[in-house]
């Protein structure tokens, strides 16, 4: 029998507007990613404000990183009012000037610790508004839920693991290292706080924007696959995202992973990691 988390290779990371209301319809949890203020002002009935930073370690050069304690995520996480056999339904705002893809981190954060059944909506809170679900100004205070921990190493890398894969590539299983930040930021801007200008040796520049339209949805997946074909990148190409904490970079491995490839992870260390450490062990271009 296949566990859950090889169980969530089969699943959706992305669900419309219409999928996710009928999932809200049949009890989903809803999880709003969006800024406090958006969510004060206005939000889906029953969804409970959730920010990312509240799941990562506080200090630098860790701040993209989970936290260690997995007891402590996993009471944060039934606080929210999440079970591992209800699904999740996660919000977000991608027409939001300063958006990050949070609601990415989100599904892949719950997808890493474990549970089947996360999905973020395509096109956020507008689609879902316009798909008629219902919306509040009230706030809500969720039943606890029993979500327990099981974690997995399917959607993400860690540094020594990226160093390795660095240091000792085949022709045959190249890593491909996209780079999900901007191009400036790929060319040496660093507005973030990286203590290291540049990019990971060998790393492509995606900019995880270029996943989505005008109008904050996804691209229809030919485009996107094409977009990938040119840097060569099949379904079954080992990749690592990254970003600065591993926000953006996880919005962008969950399209994919939703996508249907089957070997892409999440570097949530990013460069606020990565930048920090000797450049002889952690070198940049």
């Amino acid at each position: 029998m296949n566990s859950p988390a090889q169980d969530s290779r089969n699943q959706q990371w992305v669900v419309s507007a219409a999928q996710a209301k009928q999932r809200i319809e049949q009890g989903a949890t809803i999880l709003d990613a969006r800024t406090y203020l958006e969510w004060l002002m206005c939000h889906v009935l029953e969804a409970v404000h959730v920010n990312w930073k509240h799941f990562s370690q506080q200090q630098s050069p860790d701040k993209g990183k989970l936290l260690e304690n997995l007891e402590i995520l996993e009471q944060k996480l039934r606080n929210l009012g999440i079970s591992n056999t209800r699904p999740v339904v996660v919000i977000g705002n991608p027409t939001h000037p300063w958006y990050f893809g949070e609601e990415g981190r989100i599904v892949w954060m719950l997808r890493t610790l474990g549970h089947p059944s996360a999905a973020f909506v395509d096109g956020g809170y507008t689609a879902l508004t316009q798909a008629g679900v219902p919306t509040t100004l009230g706030l809500n205070q969720p039943i606890a839920g029993d979500f327990v921990v099981k974690a997995t190493a399917l959607w993400s890398i860690h540094r020594d693991e990226l160093q390795a894969h660095l240091s000792v590539q085949s022709a045959s299983k190249k890593l491909i290292v996209i780079d999900t930040r901007s191009l400036r930021e790929f060319a040496g801007a660093t507005p973030y706080g990286e203590q290291r200008r540049g990019h990971i040796p060998g790393a492509v520049q995606f900019y995880f924007k270029d996943l989505i339209d005008t109008k904050g949805y996804l691209l229809p997946r030919n485009q996107i696959i094409d977009k990938l074909n040119h840097f060569e990148i099949k379904l079954d190409t080992p990749i690592a995202t990254y970003c600065t904490g591993g926000v953006r970079s996880a919005f962008f491995t969950a399209v994919l992973a939703d996508l249907g490839f089957t070997n892409v992870k999440n570097y949530p260390g990013s460069m606020w990691e990565w930048s920090a450490a000797a450049p002889s062990s952690c070198p940049l271009e």
